[in-house]
């Protein structure tokens, strides 16, 4: 009964864990823009030089 206590002790802390990693990650702003990386990969950067 003991190691069950402990899964769910551990399942809570890593549970937790992941939630602040993602709030985290949210307040950083790197959710914002979830379809500007496919588009910005096409554009051609030759115009950029001048050619």
């Amino acid at each position: 009964m003991s190691s069950l206590y402990l899964l769910i002790a551990i399942s809570l802390v890593l549970g937790v864990v992941c939630w602040l990693l993602f709030m985290w990650a949210a307040k950083k702003g790197q959710y914002d823009d979830v379809e500007g990386p496919k588009y910005r990969m096409l554009d051609d950067d030759d115009e950029k030089d001048g050619k």
